[in-house]
């Protein structure tokens, strides 16, 4: 033990006789239940004295706050802080372009397949059974509409396949 855990020895005790007074009043008019636990409560900052955890949590204690100070009145940790937010910004950002270019390259896919894809295999192959059927001019109801040739005729002209 060192001359900074002696000056606690005054107070832990100080607070445990005080608390153990009151756990004798508090026996004395709520049972003896209630005084036992005043006890344990009052005996535990001796405990704690004794084992050095006090002396320990105001080391913690006195850096945290020391810690929390230097953060407040330094200039030096403002600029980190400001560096820390632009990489997270920058992070989020690249993310963000990232999802663009995948979202564009399938775009791209999509439309150079279905528009001018390398054979009409490959164009066929890459619609659903739905507009295969149409475009074929077959619908599931009626076996050849001459309706749906028109509808297909337009299509064609207009480029929409």
């Amino acid at each position: 033990m060192n001359a900074d855990s002696f000056a606690w020895a005054p107070l832990c005790i100080g607070v445990t006789v005080i608390g153990l007074v009151l756990s004798f009043l508090a026996w004395r008019r709520r049972g003896a239940a209630s005084g036992l636990r005043g006890s344990a409560y009052s005996l535990l900052p001796l405990g704690l004295y004794l084992t050095g955890v006090i002396p320990l949590l105001w080391r913690i204690g006195s850096q945290i706050v020391g810690w929390a100070a230097g953060l407040i009145f330094k200039p030096t940790v403002w600029a980190g802080t400001i560096v820390l937010g632009l990489a997270v910004l920058l992070w989020v950002v690249s993310g963000m372009m990232l999802r663009r270019k995948v979202t564009k390259s399938n775009r791209a896919e999509d439309g150079e397949v279905a528009g001018g894809g390398s054979t009409p295999a490959a164009r066929t192959a890459s619609r659903p059974a739905v507009e295969r059927t149409v475009s074929t001019g077959q619908s599931a109801s009626s076996g050849g509409d001459d309706d749906m040739k028109d509808i297909e005729e337009l299509l064609r002209r207009r480029g929409i396949e």
